[in-house]
């Protein structure tokens, strides 16, 4: 029997564990359950991967994603891996088929979706078959109130009552400490060993510019810092997904719409499409992206406010996954606040205080003048995380400054409204007033004639807008859910008395990038990142690796990452022996692809 090492080595084409994973791996091959946390790009595959290829028997995966099992099956068999897989997208004959692989005992790794578990015969079948490990993954679908929550999960605390001697790990990258608990306890590895690897992710840049003009913000960003790079552009709205995604195909940029809306085939189109080719965006609601595997994806961009940090980390994990540089950017402004305040008073007593929250840790980490990682670490548990020089606070720290008058006066304003006039606006209306504009809706109803009108003369437009957005965020304004006026809160009696002082974060101008690759552009990178003999050899090797991928019908990353590439590029092997010493080379890669990349290498030398 191989050790988890030599493994490593041979199937993976890796010399050595990334921190955490040998322990977690060796633990699940002595039988012991587990229950781990690490980020997204962390290698948390490798932590079932391995144990399945090491035990004897079958490992089975337990997975929500079944649109990617087909790549996650492809991705394995390219590195020489049996894995098959079995979901409601096969058909009778081709189930039988694995069924009976499965019971010959001829596949290392089988993945089902949570749903199957609830079908009696599956269960028998895996009762028939030589199971090494069970592996959970996306574990956090089985908290009830957290974002990705999957009904189907909550069923899975059965396989350790009927397969009580198989070791099971459970595995996710998006975890608060109620969540962890929420996990262990409904999948019953409270006896478990518990592994907690961290959530940072070092080479995220992340970054929140105020919101003005949010589809010209994004093509200046793509433009100047991403150009033809893969990337998600996150919006909250089917309509929104629609329009940006046009909006930047006439601007020369190819993306794809994703959402809920689209049938089942235009969906699967445009997923395959993002992970077959080089620089696509996919402009998606949030029903697109857990499990994407694709290791170059260079940003994730939000133009809505996220409903909550656990969505944010998990949407924004998805960038960066090969460690190279990578923008988790958004796009930030009053009516995101808004409207989420409105939406978090829907629901029971129980929801509302769930959503009032989830926003607030969101909002709270917009408005911050510190650290945004530090905040986002503390958030999921982790204290001890210093200042990171890797974020726009960190780089360009915004300033603060005493917001307490100009508080006074929005809310003075909204108070007199309701005293005097018994009527609410919302936001507009109160700026209006404030700014002294005679407007037809402010003559209408006589609202010149109030002591606070044209007593913000000192402030913008854009800056009032921005004062409510953060007494919003503060919790010293509310909305209300029918149509968004300002009423006050117990807490906005302080401040109109004098007796509490309000800070503000002093907005930055969202200002134009300048023209030109951005520290980020795809053009920079591969410049920066490889000696300058080595970029048109790498561009050489991807043109290789595009047409193989075309030629077999998977991702590129499924034949090789671009750091592999890299490596390979930089290094230059003229031999097998040679390019087996490359990270990410294993056995059966070396074998299917070693004499490509040496022709290929051998090829750009007669070029040049």
């Amino acid at each position: 029997m191989d050790t988890p090492t030599e493994v490593l080595h041979r199937v993976f084409g890796y010399d050595s564990f990334r921190a955490g994973q040998q322990e977690i791996i060796e633990h699940v091959v002595a039988g012991g359950d587990a229950l781990v946390l690490m980020p997204t790009g962390g290698g948390k595959s490798l932590c079932y991967q391995i144990p399945a290829l090491v035990r004897p028997g079958v490992g089975v995966v337990v997975s929500p994603l079944i649109a990617l099992m087909q790549d996650q099956v492809d991705a394995l068999r390219a590195l020489g891996v049996r894995a098959g897989f079995l979901n409601s997208t096969q058909g009778l004959d081709e189930q039988q088929t694995v069924a009976a692989t499965l019971l010959a005992g001829e596949l290392d790794l089988l993945y089902l979706a949570p749903e199957r578990l609830r079908v009696e015969s599956t269960m028998r079948l895996l009762e028939k078959a030589k199971i090494s490990v069970f592996a959970i993954d996306e574990a956090h679908c089985v908290a009830q109130w957290g974002h990705d929550f999957r009904p189907d999960y909550l069923a899975l605390s059965q396989l350790h009552e009927r397969f009580p001697q198989i070791p099971r790990i459970a595995l996710t990258a998006t975890a608060t400490p109620a969540t962890h608990a929420e996990i262990s306890t409904r999948l019953g590895l409270d006896q478990a060993r518990h592994f907690v690897a961290g959530f940072d992710r070092p080479n995220i840049h992340y970054r929140i510019t105020a919101k003005s003009e949010p589809k010209r913000q994004l093509l200046d960003f793509l433009r100047t810092e991403h150009d033809g790079d893969a990337g998600i552009v996150y919006c909250l709205s089917r309509a929104s997904v629609e329009k940006i995604a046009e909006f930047l195909v006439e601007h020369g940029i190819a993306a794809v719409p994703y959402h809920a809306g689209l049938d089942a085939a235009t969906r699967a189109a445009h997923q395959a499409r993002f992970l077959r080719e080089d620089g696509l965006i996919v402009v998606a609601t949030i029903a697109f992206g857990m499990g994407i595997d694709k290791p170059d994806v260079r940003f994730v961009a939000h133009l809505d406010l996220p409903k909550s940090l656990e969505g944010y980390y998990q949407e924004t994990g998805r960038a960066g996954r090969d460690g190279l540089p990578a923008t988790a950017w958004m796009a930030y402004g009053l009516q995101d606040v808004v409207q989420h305040r409105r939406l978090s008073l829907e629901g029971d007593e129980a929801h509302r205080r769930r959503q009032a929250h989830h926003l607030d840790a969101m909002l709270a980490l917009c408005e911050t003048v510190g650290c945004r990682r530090v905040m986002l670490l503390d958030y999921f548990g982790q204290k001890d995380a210093e200042p990171c020089g890797n974020c726009d606070t960190c780089q360009t720290p915004p300033a603060s400054w005493d917001g307490t008058v100009p508080a006074q006066k929005v809310l003075s304003t909204v108070l007199r409204l309701a005293r005097e006039r018994r009527q609410k606006f919302g936001v507009g209306q109160v700026v209006d007033i404030l700014l002294g504009k005679t407007t037809a809706k402010v003559l209408q109803h006589g609202h010149e004639t109030l002591t606070v009108f044209g007593v913000g003369a000192e402030l913008g437009n854009a800056e009032w807008h921005g004062v409510v957005r953060q007494l919003l965020s503060q919790g010293l304004l509310a909305v209300e859910s029918d149509y968004g006026a300002l009423v006050l809160t117990d807490d906005s009696a302080a401040v109109l008395r004098g007796q509490r002082e309000v800070l503000l974060r002093r907005d930055l101008a969202p200002a134009r990038s300048r023209s030109g690759s951005g520290s980020g552009a795809s053009k920079g990178k591969t410049a920066v990142e490889l000696p300058a003999a080595a970029a048109p050899v790498f561009e050489r090797l991807r043109a290789w690796r595009a047409g193989v991928a075309k030629e077999q019908g998977v991702p590129a990353y499924v034949i090789f990452h671009d750091a592999t590439l890299r490596e390979i590029a930089t290094l230059g092997p003229a031999s097998l022996g040679e390019l087996a010493r490359v990270n990410g080379v294993g056995e059966n890669k070396l074998a299917k692809y070693g004499p490509g990349v040496l022709e290929t290498l051998a090829a750009e030398t007669s070029a040049s």
